[in-house]
This record gives structure tokens, sequence and C-alpha cells, in this order.
């Protein structure tokens, strides 16, 4: 039975996708999230705990071992079953498609029993009240865990997504932050931690939110870690290639999945970016955004 997440109130929440078996990047926001005195209890995870890094076993270990509340992604599905492949939605012979075989294969060979058996049972959403609103984590949609969902998407696809009974909607799997006024509802993706934006910088993303009288704030927050061991480490277990680059150069090996605006948007950093929301409507602070794209803020 998994715990049912329960935050504390008095203190912000703080929110990741994606580690993709990058132990570098999850254990720089661990101690972040010391460093903001943001609890355990307060740390939520959108899924993919194992993709593309070199340490998913020590991911899974350490998510494991504080506790931190995660849903299913469908990395987790895929290899909680045993699965050919990672389910990720790439297009069948796309560049995503061809580099998902090397890094899957690897993590399905690294993960122990125990840990496919606990990914097997994690929930496929969770919900919470918080701050005065009804919370929904999912990791993608509601009508897949494996639907690409952006900034551009739009707000008509967005709105069909969001639970019925959510205010506010935390998810993942598209790999880019972005936080989206939706009237009564919000839409909030923090972003991943086991590869960049694709901004052409190292960083990654993470986010905290805190609540004001007004309503939340939902602050998109840059994180530097230590990409080079990272890099290193995938090196020295034969993940040689794209997404090894990637953790160098911030651009991603494929744009497969980005729509039109993302695409364009490649190599272009992301800078500071701040969302204040109520169902009477969300402002946005900070620098202008890249694209179309709410931008993260740097810490």
């Amino acid at each position: 039975m998994y715990d049912p997440f329960t935050p504390l109130p008095e203190r912000p929440l703080l929110l990741f996708g994606g580690p993709y078996g990058n132990l570098e990047a999850l254990r720089a926001v661990l101690a972040r999230a010391e460093r903001l005195a943001i609890p355990d209890r307060n740390l939520l995870c959108t899924g993919d705990l194992a993709a593309y890094c070199a340490d998913p076993q020590a991911v899974a270990d350490l998510v494991r071992e504080r506790n931190i509340a995660v849903v299913q992604g469908n990395c987790e599905a895929s290899l909680g079953a045993g699965a050919a492949d990672c389910g990720c939605g790439f297009e069948p012979g796309s560049a995503c498609d061809a580099l998902s075989a090397q890094w899957y294969g690897f993590a399905r060979s690294a993960l122990d029993a125990a840990s496919r058996e606990w990914m097997r049972a994690l929930p496929a959403s969770l919900a919470w009240a918080w701050g005065g609103r009804r919370w929904q984590a999912l990791h993608a949609g509601r009508s897949s865990n494996n639907r690409f969902l952006f900034a551009s998407t739009p707000a008509a696809e967005l709105a069909a997504e969001v639970p019925d009974e959510a205010d506010v909607v935390v998810a993942g799997h598209c790999g880019l932050p972005f936080t989206r006024d939706l009237g009564a509802r919000v839409w909030h993706n923090p972003g991943v931690l086991g590869m960049p934006a694709n901004d052409g910088t190292p960083r990654v993303w993470y986010s905290t939110v805190e609540q004001d009288p007004a309503g939340l704030v939902f602050r998109h927050r840059a994180l530097d870690y230590d990409h080079r061991g990272a890099r290193r480490r995938m090196l020295d277990r034969g993940l040689a290639g794209g997404y090894a680059d990637a953790l160098a150069s911030g651009l991603w090996p494929s744009l497969d999945v980005l729509p039109q605006a993302e695409r364009d948007a490649t190599g272009q950093p992301l800078t500071a970016h701040t969302v204040r929301w109520s169902p009477a409507g969300a402002t946005n602070h900070g620098a202008p955004t890249r694209g179309v794209a709410p931008v993260p803020v740097q810490e």
C-alpha cells in the first residue's frame, strides 16, 4: 500500500520530474530542499526515475529511502511490467525511438527485482488538499501516461486532460517546465532533473510552490549540479553519445517530440519566471518568456 501524500501546510512544496537515473542531479535537488528547509514530506516527483542516465538503481533506492512521493511514469510502468520498451510514446522509427533502445535495455538490466516490484505498485496519480486547493499529480495527462503536453499545447487540449476533481494539476513527461493558467484551474510542469531543458545550458529544473493570501505562487527554479560527473558515469557504463552529450551541451539529441514553437526555442537559455495564480487569473513576474513557454527562475 503506497502512503498518501500529505504535505505540511506551513512549508512550501518542492516538485520535480524525471530524475532519469541521474543520481548527481537527484542528490543536488535534495540538498537544495534542505537549504530551503523543505522537508521530504513536501517533495513530489512526477515519475520516470529510471531512463537515460547511469544510476537507475541508486536513484530508486534513494527515493525509497527518503520516502519521497512519486507517481508512476511510463518508465516505471514498463520496467515494472518487464515490457520490451519504455512506452514513452515515441514515433516508431524516430531518432528518440532508436535512442531509447540503448538506455531502456541498460535500465532494465540494472534494476533489481525489489525495485521493479515497487515501481509496479506506484500509483498512477496522487490527490491531496493544500493551500485551499484540490491537487492531483499525474505523469503526463489524464488520458494517457505518455501523452506529450507542452506550453504551446492549445488550452482546450490541456483543459481536457485535467481530472474533474482537481484545481491544480502537477504533471511531467514532456521534459520542459511551464505553468499554464486555465482560468479556474492551472497546469504546472516543474521540468525534469535528469536532462537539461534543450536550452543550451547544462542546468536542470524543479519548482517550489508557496501559498499567499491571493492564491498560489509557482517558482520555476534552475539547478546547477555535477553534470560532468553524471556524464562520466554514463560513459563508464557504455551510455555514450546522444543523451550523455546532452548533459554537457544542454541540447537534446533529437527534437522528434517537440511542437514547432518549442523547436524554435532550442538553445535559448531559460530565464527567471514566477507565476502567481488564483482562479481569478494568473500573473507572471520576471524576465520575458522564451518563445511561448513560461520560463524558470534562477535561484
